[in-house]
């Protein structure tokens, strides 16, 4: 029994001893001829980020249109549309009020990266919801109400408005020029002051009478307003809402016209002298890289002339040369900042002096501006 026992230790020890060898030369294989060696080829570069998706929202007062306020601000839209990582969508002919409210707040519920908001009375309801959605960003267009997420933004067109007047005083021939306002907020009375201290600054003896429709957008009333000056003598017509309706009576009445918001000569050829144009792209692309890029600081920006954000229109073929001369003289020196539209002595309407000679409105003054400039006819009411 032994024997055996012994035998049978002897054979496990022979197998394991064969295992072990096994094993070892498993683990260190015969090593295979070297190969000439090669450098290494270099890594491909990797790939840029791509940028960061961004939902932009637009909240227009009207309809978009072929011309006017919305129809500006939805060229702009669809140029940052074309940016990559960007996708935009708008809401149009949304009342101010309650349905801005509703709409703007529906956006921020779908989780909308950056929405402007682009009507004076859209302020209070994008503030309020900006309150609720602290993460988004939101612009307010014409309004002064800020917030840490919410900023207010507009631009200079009181100088493009001043420019526009210095063309029109040059063609009047009855001394006697009507402007188709829409709310008297400063806003708008600021335009109008800017309009006729460019009218007078070229003919003296012209006056602008105001009329108020208290639209941003009612064509018919637009244009039964323009025709209520027509009557009482005007022969240039300018405005501040939407529609082409000014534009249209005063073509009809063969006399001259100033548009407003986009070019408007193409609904009233034979009319137009020019128009004061908006162009929102700069300002717009450069809000939502900002935004994408974690540098957007809540602020009131109000850019100017320079910027090309404001501008005026080609001239009509009615313009004379030395007219666009003098106008564009004018203008480079408003680009330069050499020339400043509320630049002393200005007066009111009543013949009192607000802005002494030598001196210049301040922002603050402008932005809440509530009276008339002397040459001007009408009530702020």
């Amino acid at each position: 029994m032994r024997k055996s026992v012994s035998a049978m230790l002897l054979v496990a020890a022979m197998l394991l001893m064969a295992a072990l060898t096994g094993c070892g030369e498993d683990k260190k294989p015969a090593e295979a001829p070297k190969a000439e060696q090669k450098p290494a080829a270099a890594a491909p570069a990797p790939a840029a980020a791509p940028a960061k998706e961004m939902q932009v929202g637009f909240v227009y007062v009207s309809p978009v249109g072929d011309v006017g306020w919305s129809w500006a601000h939805d060229q702009a839209r669809k140029a940052i549309a074309e940016m990559p990582g960007v996708t935009t969508s708008f809401v149009e002919s949304v009342p101010e009020g309650a349905d801005a409210e509703r709409v703007i707040q529906n956006m921020a519920r779908k989780g909308y990266d950056i929405i402007f908001t682009t009507s004076f009375g859209y302020m209070d309801p994008t503030l309020k919801v900006a309150e609720q959605f602290p993460n988004i960003t939101f612009m307010h267009c014409s309004g002064y109400k800020t917030a840490p997420n919410m900023s207010n933004y507009f631009g200079r067109m009181y100088q493009a408005r001043y420019l526009t007047g210095m063309v029109a005083g040059s063609m009047t021939k009855s001394n006697i020029l009507g402007y188709v306002a829409a709310f008297p907020i400063p806003e708008v009375i600021r335009g109008i002051n800017a309009y006729t201290l460019g009218v007078r600054a070229v003919n003296p003896k012209a006056e602008v009478r105001v009329v108020w429709t208290k639209t941003w957008y009612d064509p018919a009333t637009e244009k039964e307003a323009a025709k209520s000056l027509l009557d009482v003598g005007a022969d240039v017509i300018a405005q501040h809402q939407d529609s082409p309706g000014p534009q249209e009576a005063a073509q009809e009445r063969g006399v001259y016209s100033v548009g407003y918001n986009s070019d408007m000569s193409h609904f009233a050829p034979k009319s137009l002298l020019t128009s004061a144009v908006w162009n929102w792209t700069p300002f717009y692309k450069d809000v939502v890289e900002k935004v994408r890029k974690g540098e957007w600081k809540s602020g009131a920006f109000w850019p100017g002339m320079e910027t090309g954000i404001v501008g005026i229109a080609p001239y009509g073929d009615m313009v004379p040369q030395d007219v666009r001369s003098k106008v564009d003289a004018r203008k480079a020196e408003v680009v330069a900042g050499t020339y400043k539209v509320f630049s002393g002595p200005v007066k009111d309407q009543n013949g009192a002096v607000r802005v002494p000679e030598g001196q210049v409105l301040s922002d603050q003054d402008m932005l809440g501006m509530t009276w008339f400039v002397e040459g001007v006819v009408g009530s702020t009411q």
